[in-house]
């Protein structure tokens, strides 16, 4: 039987420094730029409050996790027990869709050199030699007019 995929969503372009921003980021991107509708604020200040609440911060317990010298393209995938914490998902997707910014589904079994596990999640780096990971979805839509 093969392993269950790990989940990630992120922007299918890498940022200046090769990284490909997840969802989060993304969504807070927008709200840090004043972007966001109050609407929009308001789902993304509560919903982050009820994962920081309901999943830990890698970084509270290894403050390397994320480090740009150590971990740079160090990237957090949902482990395939975490079903309950992809519910809000569609609706960061609709805000990114809403303001016309890609962002794609990715499943592997094996998405990295794992430097950092918990039931919910996995922190890893991309092994260099394995051709990259194909996007299973693009969830890309142009703005509602």
């Amino acid at each position: 039987m093969p392993a269950q995929p790990y989940v990630r969503f992120q922007s299918p372009y890498p940022d200046r420094l090769g990284r490909r921003i997840g969802i989060f980021g993304l969504v807070n991107m927008l709200g840090k730029r004043g972007l966001l509708t109050p609407a929009e604020e308001h789902f993304r200040r509560t919903t982050n409050a009820w994962y920081d609440a309901t999943y830990l911060n890698p970084t509270t317990v290894d403050p390397t996790v994320y480090d740009p010298t150590i971990n740079p393209t160090a990237a957090a995938w949902f482990s395939p027990t975490a079903e309950h914490l992809l519910k809000p998902i569609p609706d960061y997707l609709a805000i990114l869709a809403a303001h016309n910014l890609p962002c794609d589904r990715y499943d592997s079994p094996d998405p990295g050199r794992i430097i950092y596990e918990d039931p919910n999640q996995v922190v890893v780096v991309p092994h260099e030699a394995a051709p990259s990971i194909e996007p299973t979805a693009s969830m890309w839509l142009p703005p509602t007019p």
